[in-house]
């Protein structure tokens, strides 16, 4: 394997492992993602594993190749994605229901 290909992978933000943290630290062996689940520490590790996961997940789980690590890296950014946009319009849905309700009732 190219040395500098496996180092630009590592090296880059991992969007998968930012919105995602502890399902994604389960799915990748990286364990330490569970601090995740603690209230407040979940903020910081969203960052901590956004700029560290990639090493993390080349170094504890095996790996066939870059493209194969590059290529899941990808599908966990791509759901992570997926559901911050649900989370993002269920709370725009949400705000407005509340608006045009509580606009009703002090009318």
């Amino acid at each position: 394997m190219n040395t500098e290909n496996n180092a630009a992978a590592v090296k880059k933000w991992n969007w998968g492992a930012f919105f995602m943290t502890w399902i994604w630290g389960l799915g990748n062996k990286t364990y330490i993602a569970l601090l995740g689940l603690i209230p407040v520490v979940d903020l910081v590790m969203a960052f901590v594993l956004g700029a560290r996961g990639s090493g993390w997940a080349w170094k504890n789980k095996k790996w066939e190749s870059v493209e194969q690590f590059t290529r899941v890296q990808g599908l966990w950014t791509a759901f992570g994605l997926g559901l911050f946009a649900g989370y993002a319009i269920a709370l725009v849905i949400v705000i407005v229901a509340l608006v045009i309700t509580f606009n009703n009732v002090f009318m």
